[in-house]
């Protein structure tokens, strides 16, 4: 929750190849403060905590930046993710063929990192559209 003097943070995960929500994904919830104008200008980066998505693909309960935050990283752990759904669909369909271009460990994208800049007072909710091979954030509401 917001207030005068903080930020709030909320995500969710859809998995744009599935059709479905991402479940069991973690994130990590990072902050600093410092000056805006440049990129890289700011105090180090503190882990304030994270969660992992729940079956409809939302953390809920991130923990509220403190005081004086001007940028937040979420950082989502999408390998786990992609190579526990690769598993199921083996399971399910043995003779189905890999996925090309995939990358050693069979997932283009290990980890996603997206930092934004927040202001007092204000709710971010930060939406992750998510596939094997890209994808795409967005301010949300």
């Amino acid at each position: 929750m917001s207030t005068d003097t903080t930020a709030s943070v909320s995500t969710h995960i859809l998995d744009t190849s599935a059709g479905r929500p991402a479940e069991g994904v973690a994130v990590q919830l990072s902050a600093r403060s410092g000056q805006r104008a440049q990129y890289g200008q700011g105090g180090d980066w503190q882990v304030l905590g994270g969660s992992a998505t729940d079956a409809d693909g939302r953390c809920k309960d991130l923990p509220a930046p403190p005081e004086g935050t001007t940028h937040v990283r979420l950082d989502f752990a999408v390998e786990p993710y992609f190579e526990n759904v690769a598993k199921k669909r083996a399971d399910a369909q043995q003779d189905a063929p890999a996925n090309r271009d995939s990358g050693a460990a069979g997932v283009f994208f290990p980890e996603v990192a997206i930092t934004f800049a927040v202001v007092p007072g204000e709710h971010y909710h930060v939406p992750l559209l998510l596939n094997p091979f890209g994808y795409s954030v967005y301010r949300g509401s």
